[in-house]
């Protein structure tokens, strides 16, 4: 299979036109490069579901509110395309800013909005960042056509933007969140990660502990938010050089947090480790136990050839990684 790369929107759209024209259901993987073991599963999840799959590369300025974090991004297309090759991509899009936005640097007064979601957690910290992805992702869609999207879990607050503006414009999208790939200590796999010192680094696995002491006093019947908030900030607070921005628990379906909290939730973090900031979320399910020695790695994979695999048995909405 030879791994074709498109720069314009003309020739993105023609090749998935071209698939579906031959029956073949498009798996659309979108991404701003910098790729890691994260992408590519979801990449081989689109392999596995469809016939042809689509990855977009494109770090798009519109979701980023400070110039120096876009400046930093990592990019390395070579190493992505290679990537891409081995997990079985049939077409990447990799434009450049002036083929997405004509008038660059100035931004068309055209963009997208998802009211009710998007001024908490992240869109509290960053300002007008989900109205760029929402519009980057409509723009993608549009070029499209109708297709499965796939997306990493780990943004999940993302991941409930895009779900809803598919579902209030009507576009032929089934948007598919998939398992957060995790490293060994549970640091959540991100392009981020590559910018952490080796202290820091270390001290970054502290996001994934703070939510397992999270879910573990929720699985155990806590059913406050401000108890299970004040755990995950202790947590956090035993690492130096870490600065949380937010450590919450929301109701999954629309990420406010209730009153009391009961059936499912879903935790979510945001801290600085040194100068990268990282995100990180895992689900809980009120009131039911599971053994203490299981690791909480919800609905979470690690990456292949670490020893583990990248399911596990589910204990009350909670899944254990097995090794192999």
């Amino acid at each position: 299979m030879t791994l074709s790369v498109v720069r314009t929107a003309a020739e993105f759209t023609a090749a998935t036109d071209n698939a579906r024209s031959n029956r073949l259901e498009v798996g659309l993987v979108p991404t701003m490069g910098a790729l890691h073991p994260g992408h590519r599963s979801l990449v081989e999840r689109a392999r596995a579901e469809c016939n042809f799959v689509a990855v977009t590369i494109f770090v798009n300025p519109l979701q980023f509110d400070d110039p120096a974090d876009l400046d930093a991004y990592p990019r390395n297309l070579e190493a992505d395309l290679a990537l891409l090759a081995e997990a079985g991509a049939d077409v990447v899009f990799a434009p450049d800013v002036r083929e997405m936005y004509p008038d660059y640097p100035r931004i068309s007064g055209t963009t997208v909005h998802v009211d009710g979601l998007t001024d908490m957690l992240e869109g509290k910290f960053r300002s007008g960042h989900f109205d760029g992805v929402a519009t980057v992702v409509t723009k993608l869609f549009s070029l499209t056509g109708r297709c499965r999207a796939y997306f990493g879990e780990k943004d999940f607050q993302q991941v409930a933007v895009v779900r809803r503006l598919v579902r209030d414009l009507c576009l032929p999208v089934s948007v598919v969140a998939c398992p957060t790939v995790r490293e060994m200590d549970g640091l959540a796999v991100s392009s981020r990660n590559v910018r952490l010192s080796v202290a820091e680094r270390v001290s970054a696995s502290v996001l994934h502990r703070a939510l397992v002491a999270g879910a573990t006093a929720i699985s155990e019947g806590e059913d406050r938010p401000k108890e299970v908030r004040e755990i995950m900030f202790g947590v956090l607070a035993t690492e130096q050089g870490v600065d949380p921005e937010y450590a919450e628990v929301v109701d999954p379906a629309d990420l406010t947090t209730p009153g009391t909290l009961s059936g499912e939730v879903r935790l979510l973090i945001a801290a600085r480790v040194g100068s990268v900031r990282l995100i990180d979320n895992l689900g809980a399910l009120v009131g039911s136990r599971f053994g203490r020695d299981l690791q909480l790695f919800e609905t979470d994979q690690v990456p292949s050839g670490a020893g583990v695999t990248t399911s596990g048995e589910t204990i009350s909405g909670v899944t254990s990684s097995k090794e192999r």
